[in-house]
């Protein structure tokens, strides 16, 4: 029987919304964390033209983030487009046990600087205002961050990416120095082989 325009199109939309949809559970499950949105002029002969800049940080909670600005002359088009820019820019963060950071690390970005502490459990984020969207949005539940420098959230946030791209497991440290995970890891076997399963 002959198929009609009609049912081939719906036929082939049908497998591209199939082909589409795990893409799309997977960016639904992420979350969104809107930093901030700063109101901007632009003087023109006729007077002052509003703009809007948005910074929003973008995560899976499983130790992938990512973070991005928009600007736009509306809040909601702003948040979109750096909604986009921080799905394009998502990084992957080893965690420890899933809950919180290998290693201390530092970051600065510009007059932004930031210490970023790995924590035991039960101390949860204690980080203000942009690093704790970042943790929130990464999965981590223990960590003690603090700025040093500026408070500007663009900064502060590039800052504490600029530490977390430092960020690596003992696995990895042990493959490249060629050792065991058990020599890197100090305080007993058990933690030892619990690193090298991270």
């Amino acid at each position: 029987m002959a198929r009609t325009p009609g049912e081939g199109r719906s036929g082939g939309r049908g497998r591209n919304e199939a082909d589409r949809q795990p893409r799309d559970r997977e960016e639904s499950e992420l979350v969104e964390k809107l930093v901030g949105i700063n109101r901007v002029a632009k003087v023109v002969k006729g007077g002052r033209r509003f703009g809007f800049a948005a910074i929003v940080v973008v995560g899976d909670s499983k130790g992938r983030v990512g973070h991005g600005t928009g600007k736009a002359r509306e809040v909601p088009e702003a948040i979109r487009k750096a909604t986009e820019a921080a799905r394009k820019s998502m990084v992957r963060v080893p965690l420890r046990e899933g809950r919180t950071l290998h290693h201390d690390m530092t970051g600065h970005y510009g007059a932004g600087r930031v210490v970023v502490r790995a924590a035991p459990q039960g101390t949860g984020i204690i980080a203000g205002g942009p690093m704790r969207a970042i943790f929130e949005a990464l999965g981590v539940q223990d960590v003690v961050a603090k700025s040093v420098g500026t408070s500007n959230p663009h900064n502060m946030i590039k800052a504490a990416f600029d530490a977390l791209s430092g960020a690596t497991n003992p696995r990895a440290v042990a493959a490249r120095r060629g050792k065991k995970v058990s020599d890197l890891v100090g305080g007993g076997r058990g933690q030892a082989e619990a690193a090298a399963r991270e």
